[in-house]
């Protein structure tokens, strides 16, 4: 979507004729200047339609109450925290008397299930306003203050990121008093990295305690089963949730770091169909986690699994915080991974110049230094062809002689094109150098012994992964490496908990419980072939659920 079709957008008018169509989802009420239709901090999500009057959205923290938007007839107030669960960051109040057709919450999302067309457009303005709050005065509603060499702040910013919230990062690095400008924010030195809302300053919060509170955690539902669970939001598990949601199951997704899983940390996806130039994982997770939303699914991060039982019947997911959400049926769609290199300072400098991602948000803070990539594979030349598309120097590090074993061809003929890029054959990392962020990295030569020493601001490391299935305990049967085993792979005995029929597509020992992606043995590990998976576990899903009733 171009600017100016994101502009037209985010600010249609509903016609006389879907204000009609829209009428039978709400109720009618009478509006008076200066009533607030919608404070900041609240946990409401209707959808306030304007039919006489006019009202505006503000950030009433700010001086002089900062107008962000104005609607007028046929405008709408809302933006896409409407499907996301985040509590309102911004106040909506009557500047004209009239009256507005309130949408309640489960009536919205009844319209946007049953009103595809007008859904379309009520869907795109959402959308286009969660974009124009990022890059405008509404991120201000919502602050992160820090060092961009905090691993915390560091944490807190990705997560922000990965999430597209609308959020300023505020960075006391820049500042040519620190002391002066935290003073002005009500904090000092001790309090960052820090969060400001309309409601609360947050003092070194979790990436957890900031998405509780802006209500973005898996809140409980008592008496509710759900029809699927999908665990992990990358490619396979988002795809599970839109089909999910799509044909019907009541599905919620949930994901223990953010939304879009690790490919969403991918800085480009070239050999997905569709794209010809490529897409960014962020671009491509960030479009289905919207599109899942969009069909009634719920999709909750930071959430952590903890467990997986069965019980009467159920299956039950079990939360890090002891929450637990009785279900239907599970996806397994947890992925896998990137190993942690072994060399001593590694937790120190993660977030401080060690990375398992190349985004946006990594490239900035590295802007016009050198940075070092580690790995082979796929991700890794990625990473490096897009550091060095952002004004990075970048040197690859490998273990073996040459790339053509691990790296797909174009992107070793990319990398030997691009001035801005080394390749160090059959070296492997032996120290971290630096006081407060990542300075220096010493390198190996595996064969000689000989040592170098390299000036580097970032390490990106790309060296393999592990299977996210600790949480699964022993409900399901796992390889010798952890990943999880499916239908045809299942020993006899073992398949479907030894019951008589054969298990089913993408099922686990576990009858009911299926596993697609990179966590399931012997997958593709690509990302088109996980999207496949994870649809077509749903499928399976619908057989099981069949089966039972």
């Amino acid at each position: 979507m171009s600017a100016d079709a994101g502009q037209d957008a985010a600010w249609v008018v509903l016609s006389a004729a879907e204000l009609a169509e829209i009428g039978a989802f709400g109720a009618v009420q009478e509006t008076t200047v200066g009533q607030l239709l919608f404070q900041a901090g609240e946990a409401s999500y209707d959808l306030f339609v304007v039919l006489e009057g006019d009202v505006e959205v503000v950030r009433l923290d700010a001086e002089d109450a900062q107008v962000i938007a104005a609607y007028g007839p046929g405008g709408f107030a809302g933006e896409l925290n409407l499907l996301t669960g985040q509590r309102r960051s911004l106040s909506c109040r009557v500047t004209v008397a009239g009256r507005v057709l309130v949408v309640a919450e489960a009536e919205f999302r009844r319209l946007m299930s049953a009103r595809p067309m007008l859904a379309e457009t009520i869907f795109n303005a959402l959308v286009a306003r969660r974009e124009i709050l990022r890059s405008g005065d509404g991120a201000q509603a919502i602050r992160i203050i820090g060092s961009r060499y905090s691993p915390e702040a560091m944490s807190l910013r990705t997560f922000a990121e990965h999430s597209h919230l609308a959020a300023a990062w505020v960075d006391v690095e820049d500042a040519d008093d620190a002391d002066a400008l935290l003073a002005s924010l009500g904090l000092n030195a001790r309090d960052i990295p820090a969060v400001i809302t309309d409601t609360e300053t947050l003092r070194h919060p979790s990436t957890a305690t900031f998405a509780e509170h802006l209500g973005l955690t898996y809140q409980p539902m008592p008496g509710y089963i759900f029809d699927l669970v999908v665990v992990g939001s990358g490619p396979a598990g988002l795809a599970a949730a839109v089909y999910g949601a799509s044909e019907g199951l009541r599905t919620v997704s949930l994901d223990a770091v953010a939304i879009g899983g690790q490919a969403g940390t991918s800085s480009r996806i070239e050999n997905y169909a569709g794209f010809p130039n490529g897409i960014s994982g962020a671009d491509l997770t960030g479009r289905a986690a919207v599109q899942a939303m969009r069909l009634g699914a719920r999709l909750n991060a930071p959430c952590e699994v903890a467990a997986l039982r069965v019980e009467a019947g159920f299956h039950v997911v079990v939360l890090r915080d002891g929450s637990e959400i009785p279900t239907r049926a599970v996806i397994v769609a947890s992925g896998a991974r990137y190993q942690r290199l072994a060399v001593e300072d590694l937790e120190r400098f993660e977030g401080a110049g060690v990375y398992y991602a190349a985004t946006d948000l990594e490239a900035r803070v590295c802007d016009g230094s050198s940075v070092l990539v580690i790995g082979g594979g796929n991700s890794a030349g990625q990473a490096a062809i897009y550091l060095a598309q952002s004004n990075c120097r970048v040197t690859i590090a490998i273990r073996r002689a040459g790339l053509e074993q691990t790296m797909s061809q174009y992107l070793i003929e990319r990398i030997e094109a691009d001035p801005n890029i080394e390749l160090i054959s059959s070296v492997e990392v032996q120290r971290l150098l630096g006081r407060d962020r990542l300075e220096q990295v010493t390198l190996g030569h595996r064969e000689t012994g000989a040592q170098q020493t390299i000036a580097c601001s970032g390490l990106f490391c790309f060296i393999g992964a592990r299977p996210a299935t600790a949480w699964l305990g022993q409900s399901v049967q796992l390889d010798r490496d952890g990943f999880v085993l499916t239908d045809r792979q299942l020993p006899e005995s073992l398949a479907a908990g030894g019951a008589t029929s054969p298990p089913l597509p993408f099922e686990t020992s576990a009858r009911g419980v299926f596993a697609a992606g990179d966590v399931r043995h012997d997958s593709m590990k690509r990302v088109a072939a996980a999207v496949g998976e994870g649809s077509s576990a749903v499928r399976s899903v619908h057989e099981r659920l069949a089966s039972v009733v």
